[in-house]
């Protein structure tokens, strides 16, 4: 196995810290021929010292029985994951503030349970996107999964196959798409991400690989909540590897073997596009595959409207911010959807509408559920089961939405997700805080003129 240096470091052995966050063959395929110094001897490396001290502060993880919710989770994988880790995955923007609004939005709606109601059976599965699926949840792409647990993104599938769960594979999985669907159950379903490159001789050599693979993965999710990257400074302070060492990714064009400040996020955005329209990137994209395209990052009701202009092409959106990691103080996943509802209705019977963002109970599925989603998903929790117990770490998160979610129904008397709908819930504390301004469907229309 090809070892990596880190000159800056005095020669460092970064081989811990570069395999975690690169798909396998990444170094060999990529690195300069005058950078491949030849063998060494691995007694001569210098001592981790911090890496010793981290490992020793780590007792091992708690019995995954003994975790009730996803908070409990998260603090079982926070004393188990690297300090380095923990940065990017917990990271957001700025002051953090949509980050929070993300999940206090779903707090301020209330549920109408419902008696004198045989609630015995109660029917989670649904579909997504055309693929059938056992639960209304599924796993957003999330990035650098190894450096949660060496089973990585294909952990988190192996997971999502014992609830029939829909997984989008990451742009910047740790892993290859290869690798993360090789074990994929009969059924199974996976999406995946799409960062449009400024060289787009490399997303398209992406998707022809992707297409190969549309018996197992049924769409691409264009991603296109973050054209740039936000300032997140827990990432930036953690002196993550990827301000050490080149990085390979397939996000990276220069060269350089310094990308500069930024932590491990802003080192994935090299490269990415910034000049994405409706009216070029459509049309760029059908050429290149045939598969259903779901746009991620959809922040207004203007933008959904657009969206479902461009029907059959467009099969679905995902309401998101990126997590908070993106544009802080931008609207809740929830309160997009609620403006959706105001504005254009219409939109949800043209197209699928997914959230993400801010979930943390069962009870926040069926709100957004009860609003119109289609289905709801979730991208740090399963990062956080990941750290804290691997594979069953995430098999555990899925299982506690699960359960909360099916209790929430029977609650209600809703025997299926069909049966959910806004008699069930009591939005009107949240109502004054969707946007209230000018409707701009008709300034939009002309946006998207090319296409009609």
């Amino acid at each position: 196995m090809a070892r990596t240096l880190d000159a800056v470091e005095g020669g460092k052995d970064a081989t811990e810290e570069y395999d975690p966050i690169h798909p396998s063959g990444t170094l060999e395929s990529h690195l300069r021929q005058d950078a491949k110094l030849g063998s060494i001897d691995l007694d001569t490396l210098p001592e981790d010292v911090a890496q010793k001290e981290e490992q020793h502060i780590n007792s091992g993880p708690p019995p995954l029985a003994s975790l009730l919710n996803l908070e409990e989770i998260e603090k079982a994988a926070t004393r188990q994951i690297s300090r380095k880790a923990w940065a990017y995955y917990f990271s957001a923007s700025d002051d953090l503030i949509t980050k929070r609004l993300n999940s206090e939005a779903y707090r301020s709606i209330l549920l109408r349970p419902r008696i004198f109601i045989d609630c015995q059976n109660c029917d989670l599965s649904t579909s997504i996107i055309g693929s059938k699926v056992g639960i209304p949840i599924f796993v957003s792409p999330a990035a650098m999964a190894r450096l949660a647990h060496p089973t990585g993104e294909a952990g988190i599938a192996r997971a999502c196959s014992r609830f029939r769960a829909l997984q989008i594979i990451s742009n910047n999985a740790s892993m290859t798409p290869e690798q993360i669907v090789a074990g994929a159950t009969a059924g199974q379903a996976f999406g995946w991400q799409l960062y449009v490159q400024i060289d787009r001789k490399k997303s398209e050599a992406m998707l022809a690989r992707i297409n190969k693979l549309s018996e197992k993965i049924r769409f691409v999710c264009l991603t296109l909540d973050s054209p740039v990257p936000g300032k997140r400074e827990d990432d930036e302070r953690s002196k993550n590897v990827s301000s050490d060492l080149p990085i390979v990714s397939m996000l990276k064009t220069s060269t350089s073997n310094k990308p500069g400040p930024g932590g491990i996020g802003a080192q994935l955005f090299m490269g990415t596009s910034p000049n994405l329209t409706w009216k070029k990137t459509l049309p760029w994209l059908a050429k290149h595959t045939s598969l259903p395209i779901v746009l991620k990052g959809i922040q207004t009701h203007e933008d959904a409207y657009i969206a479902s202009l461009y029907a059959p092409q467009i099969k679905g959106i995902i309401l998101s911010n990126h997590g908070g990691r993106a544009a802080d103080t931008a609207p809740p996943a929830v309160h997009t959807l609620m403006e959706i509802r105001k504005y254009c209705p219409e939109v949800f019977q043209k197209i699928e509408v997914l959230v993400d963002g801010g979930i943390k109970r069962g009870t926040d599925v069926v709100k957004a559920l009860c609003l119109g989603a289609r289905a709801v998903g979730i991208g740090r929790a399963a990062l956080w089961g990941l750290g804290a117990g691997g594979i069953a770490g995430v098999e555990r998160s899925l299982e506690i939405l699960q359960d909360e979610l099916k209790t929430s129904m029977r609650l209600l008397g809703a025997h299926n997700v069909e049966d959910l709908g806004t008699k069930h819930i009591n939005a009107r504390a949240l109502e004054h805080q969707i946007y209230n301004g000018p409707i701009g469907i008709n300034n939009s229309e002309s946006w998207a003129s090319s296409k009609l």
